[in-house]
């Protein structure tokens, strides 16, 4: 069967994406996308090497004539965030990603797509692959785990790489040239609950709240797009305050760190002659929504279904159990806490309520911070540590990550920016951005390294409705071709 990515230009970049996208995502989706690259290294004779942490690097020689040139660093990661939107049949663990083509646009069919790395990782192979490309040597390094925590990056031994300029290809905006990003961090709480038996006369109602955009906790964070937990948490205490006896047996909301929440469900229980008033309340609350959020978020919706009482929703949460976990979701900050005093329009603190998930005795609690400005990191941290503590939850803070300061005046962003306007006439934007890109990272491992981040137009990454452009990617590897070219 043929690929709808068939024909597109440049073909090297979407015959490599093209494969990437068809191999199925296990728990560790990583494995089988580093093997295939693995194998297409030696299959042309590269010298390939994997580490202990899964990263991938390839040896790549340059172009005869050029052998003297500077080692340069193709940097990219290998995983992605696996979304779907509900109803969409479609398990990460065996199926490929279903694109189509309309337009100028490559999309999925109710997934994420992937392009978020996967065509940093394509460019960087096809640049191998391109008989007309011009380089030194190069070192092809695809890492692991970035999605998930940046781990591959932080586990990386710098002495195996001998490159000190770095191409990090894993920025979305086309005519950008990124010199910065924020260093984060997540933070779980588990906040113990404990349970009664339902009260005599009450019926259990499924509550959710889908159809929002969700997005990048990074990049999406500025647009102020609205979170279902948030929306949930608000809906109920709502109810409560109209003295409501609502019982909540079980919320979930959310499933990654990095992505803001675009559903959420709660199991609530009711006395049946209170379950109209409920729906009044819930129309009532979704008016306030919507004149909140229709600019950005017009999909909004609310359901609320009666279901079949079973013993699942037989032991509702107690009252304070109830309580605490529904004002520790509201109390939890999110959105945009600070914008940078240095940086025009840069985003330098933000707060991500990310997960939320209850079982028969404790309710986990993800949420991500992100900051250009440490100190200002480790406030957020400690403020959403506060309001966990208050609601009577332990909180432990994973994945830290540095960030990744702003030098305008290096040799490498003055390369690229200078192509970038022989190439297209025009100056791109130099910009910081607001999510943690592998750069910092590495620079702590090797901080003699030079480093410039650039990348296609792919929009609402992190969500079913990921998108790359076409020409823009056209643009970006040519981009690269002639800095490469220039640097040998």
């Amino acid at each position: 069967m043929s690929s709808p990515l068939q024909g597109l230009e440049p073909r090297y970049v979407w015959q490599h994406f093209d494969a990437i996208r068809q191999i199925p995502r296990p728990s560790k989706h990583e494995e089988k996308i580093a093997s295939h690259i693995v194998e297409w290294a030696r299959s042309k004779g590269y010298g390939v090497t994997r580490d202990p942490a899964g990263n991938v690097i390839v040896k790549v020689p340059a172009t005869p004539g050029h052998e003297q040139a500077p080692v340069v660093i193709l940097q990219g990661h290998i995983d992605m965030v696996c979304e779907k939107n509900s109803g969409v049949e479609h398990d990460f663990m065996k199926d490929p990603i279903e694109v189509k083509v309309d337009g100028d646009w490559v999309y999925s069919v109710g997934t994420t797509l992937g392009a978020d790395n996967g065509i940093g990782v394509a460019t960087a192979m096809a640049i191998a692959d391109d008989p007309e490309s011009v380089h030194g040597p190069l070192e092809l390094l695809c890492t692991v785990d970035e999605e998930t925590g940046l781990t591959g990056a932080m586990q990386l031994d710098g002495s195996m790489l001998s490159g000190r300029i770095m191409l990090n290809l894993d920025t979305e905006e086309d005519g950008s040239v990124y010199i910065g990003c924020a260093g984060g961090a997540d933070s779980i709480a588990e906040l113990p609950i404990s349970r009664r038996k339902a009260l005599m006369g009450s019926a259990p109602l499924r509550v959710t709240i889908h159809g929002l955009r969700g997005g990048h906790s990074g990049v999406d964070i500025l647009e102020n797009r609205a979170n279902a937990i948030k929306l949930l948490a608000r809906l109920l205490l709502a109810a409560m305050a109209e003295d409501l006896e609502l019982d909540v047996v079980s919320m979930a909301g959310g499933s990654k760190h990095n992505a803001i929440p675009r559903e959420a469900h709660a199991v609530i229980r009711l006395p049946k002659a209170s379950i109209e008033a409920f729906r009044g309340v819930v129309e009532r609350q979704k008016t306030g929504f919507m004149e909140e959020f229709a600019a950005i978020d017009p999909g909004l919706t609310i359901e609320v279904t009666e279901i079949d009482d079973s013993d699942p929703y037989a032991n509702p949460l107690n009252i304070p159990s109830r309580d605490h976990l529904l004002h520790a979701l509201n109390g939890i900050p999110y959105g945009v806490l600070a914008m940078s005093r240095e940086v025009p329009g840069l985003v330098e603190t933000s707060n991500n309520l990310a997960v939320v998930e209850t079982n028969d005795t404790a309710a986990t609690i993800v949420t991500s911070h992100r900051s250009s400005v440490m100190p200002a990191l480790f406030s957020v941290q400690e403020q959403v540590r506060s309001v966990c503590v208050l609601a009577g939850a332990s909180v432990e803070v994973h994945d830290a990550y540095p960030g990744w300061k702003p030098n305008p005046d290096s040799a490498i962003v003055k390369k690229t920016v200078e192509v970038y306007e022989e190439l297209f006439g025009k100056a791109p934007e130099l910009k910081a951005i607001h999510a943690g890109l592998e750069c910092g990272l590495l620079l702590e491992k090797i901080p003699d390294m030079d480093v410039v981040s650039i990348g296609p137009e792919i929009q609402n990454v992190h969500s079913p409705d990921e998108r790359v452009q076409v020409s823009s990617v056209q643009r970006f590897y040519r981009h690269v071709k002639e800095v490469l070219k220039q640097l040998a």
